[in-house]
């Protein structure tokens, strides 16, 4: 293991710490939202990236090469926001990594279509440590502690398969680190395969596991976590069956946006208002996720954090959000809303591809150019959808 690297996710397993205090202290206190976002200083954060970024020059030989061709290195980059980013394609092609082939534990695929071919985002045991700390924190915060919960406060019902299945699936190793924090052994996947690889659902499963009469210590709320497919896939079961489930007072919903095909795709207001009727979760305890296989960390619609509800305009029986949501990557991270015609960042409410810079992505790019387009909102976006041409993806493609 190179211990240079070593070293430095190290350090920011510490400081993703320390920032998670501070993060929890504002959500204590709301009206200072912005001590969680930028718990990390400018200066911090472009200090500890361009450290890293000379790390992974010396040490990622495909990016380094990537970086040469465009004549950026760690002598001329002066600052965060001109460390060359990789587009997330390239991690199907090139081994974008600083791992050595023997020190590969885990690999985690994007979640296209079974006719793409997928990107790799190489782990070892060390790297996992880093993700699972960058994603608990942030989980935490944003979808359990600032909605009022305690650990063995929910039980927790996962709409995807489980990890045996799907061992490549970033966000089901997501699920699952989740599922050990909460100490959970009964929680429930609910998903399984098709005879294509597809997801799938397992309805009387899933009806089962979110029943009243399901065995849980009563009235434990319910936490259902799960894509945007495989929610429309049990809302139209729903609907089928002329069916409503009223989950236990308390319940909530993260969904993590994809449709990859295989639904039918509804714009996220829609989806929403949907759930709130047949499984009877208010709008305010739906919580989005924005995520990929390429990055360590997620963002998530600001509302956790103390920020005012901006899905105003509903009523008790047919819920109708009038307004998308803005997503927040936690301290460690940042996020850029890029034109593509220029390469340049956009204008405050403008719209153009999603670029983050994730300190969490130790072993491998910290700097990853989407296909996602955004509008730019401060520190934050609000998540458009892809950009035309663009492949499809499981956990990103999602229709404001």
């Amino acid at each position: 293991m190179n211990s240079e690297l070593s070293s430095f996710a190290a350090r920011l397993r510490e400081i993703i710490s320390i920032a998670s205090r501070e993060g929890r202290e504002a959500v204590k206190f709301p009206s200072h939202p912005s001590r969680s976002s930028r718990a990390i200083s400018e200066r911090e954060f472009s200090d500890l990236a361009l450290e890293l970024f000379a790390l992974q020059f010396k040490h990622n030989s495909a990016y380094r090469k990537i970086c040469e061709v465009r004549q950026l290195t760690p002598t001329t980059v002066k600052h965060w926001t001109q460390i060359p980013a990789v587009p997330t394609a390239a991690f199907k092609e090139l081994e974008l990594t600083s791992l050595a082939p023997d020190e590969r534990t885990a690999v985690f695929h994007s979640s296209g279509t079974t006719e793409q071919k997928p990107s790799r985002h190489f782990h070892s045991a060390e790297s996992l440590v880093v993700y699972e700390a960058s994603l608990w924190q942030s989980f935490e915060q944003n979808v359990s502690e600032a909605r009022g919960v305690g650990r063995g406060a929910l039980g927790l019902v996962m709409l995807t398969p489980p990890p045996a299945l799907v061992p490549h699936s970033s966000l089901v190793h997501m699920f699952e680190t989740v599922r050990q924090k909460f100490d959970a052994p009964k929680a429930a996947f609910v998903g399984k395969l098709a005879d294509d690889g597809a997801w799938s659902l397992d309805f009387e499963a899933t009806l089962a596991s979110l029943s009243p009469r399901a065995p849980r210590p009563a009235p434990q709320a319910l936490l259902v976590l799960g894509t945007a497919f495989s929610f429309v896939h049990l809302l139209d079961e729903l609907v089928e069956r002329d069916m409503r489930v009223e989950l236990p007072s308390g319940s909530r919903v993260m969904e993590t946006g994809g449709y990859k095909n295989r639904s039918r795709v509804l714009p996220k207001a829609e989806l929403h208002a949907l759930i709130a009727d047949r499984l009877g979760v208010p709008l305010e305890n739906i919580i989005c996720e924005y995520g990929m296989s390429e990055l360590s960390s997620q963002a998530y619609d600001g509302e956790a954090r103390g920020f005012r509800r901006e899905t105003l305009g509903c009523n008790a029986s047919h819920p109708k959000p009038t307004a998308s949501r803005r997503f927040h990557f936690p301290p460690w991270a940042r996020v850029q809303i890029i034109s593509p015609e220029t390469g340049r960042e956009v204008a405050e409410g403008e719209t153009g591809l999603i670029r983050i810079f994730d300190l969490a992505n130790v072993f491998s790019v910290a700097a990853i150019q989407t296909e996602d387009l955004g509008v730019r909102r401060g520190y934050g976006f609000e998540l458009v959808g892809r950009a035309q041409l663009a492949e499809p993806r499981g956990c990103s493609l999602m229709t404001a």
